[in-house]
């Protein structure tokens, strides 16, 4: 199994990134998806998840209204629309394909997204 996160870089505060994650090895309809982010020198933190089931979304306070997951399961892949990026959304970028209430999990490596001017 393999989760090959992409579309990280620079962006200026204000702008938009649209992440993806490639799953290979997996069939993306048998797992919930999430994306989650760590600043250097701070722990993991959750940022949003979508179910297998309904496709029900939840987000993080600090992205809700300006982040916007969804997935593709015919192409096994998981995007995350970043739009109004702040400074403090700088972060690696890593996505998570799970079951819940299992320890069968699934990471990707990351990508990086830089919010500066």
């Amino acid at each position: 199994v393999q989760l090959v996160e992409s579309g990280g870089g620079l962006v200026q505060p204000g702008g938009s990134l649209r992440l993806s994650c490639k799953g290979s090895g997996i069939t993306f309809g048998r797992y919930a998806l999430s994306w989650l982010r760590q600043e250097l020198g701070k722990e993991r933190e959750w940022v949003a998840t979508i179910s297998n089931v309904d496709d029900g979304t939840n987000y993080a306070n600090s992205v809700k209204g300006r982040f916007t997951i969804s997935r593709d399961d015919a192409e096994n892949t998981l995007y995350l629309q970043m739009n109004s990026l702040k400074r403090e959304d700088t972060a690696v970028y890593y996505c998570k394909a799970f079951i819940p209430r299992s320890d069968n999990d699934y990471w990707g490596q990351g990508t990086q997204v830089t919010v500066s001017s």
